[in-house]
């Protein structure tokens, strides 16, 4: 397995989630959610006990007259052991 790229998102909702043990990422939107767990047991060395995952849909935006549309994103939700955390997300508090 390659190592698999967890952006961290951090927005408001993203912080309310992490103060209650889940924690938001953005990940290629080719990965499931076996590997994103297994990435992050690998590389924040806690355990996860659930996965979701939301994919977002690029808005349509135009151009003059061209019609095009933005990227697709992928987020995955992830929900860690209890009393464990990720200390990426303390300081965004």
């Amino acid at each position: 397995m390659s190592q698999l790229l967890l952006t961290p998102k951090i927005s408001e909702k993203a912080i309310y989630l992490a103060e209650r043990g889940i924690y938001v990422f953005e990940v290629p939107t080719d990965t499931n959610k076996i590997e994103v767990a297994k990435a992050v047991e690998a590389t924040f060395k806690v355990n996860v006990t659930d996965v979701n995952i939301v994919i977002h849909k690029g808005k349509l935006k135009r151009f003059k007259q061209k019609l095009g549309r933005q990227k697709d994103t992928k987020k995955a939700m992830v929900k860690l052991k209890s009393g464990q955390s990720i200390a990426l997300f303390e300081g965004a508090k």
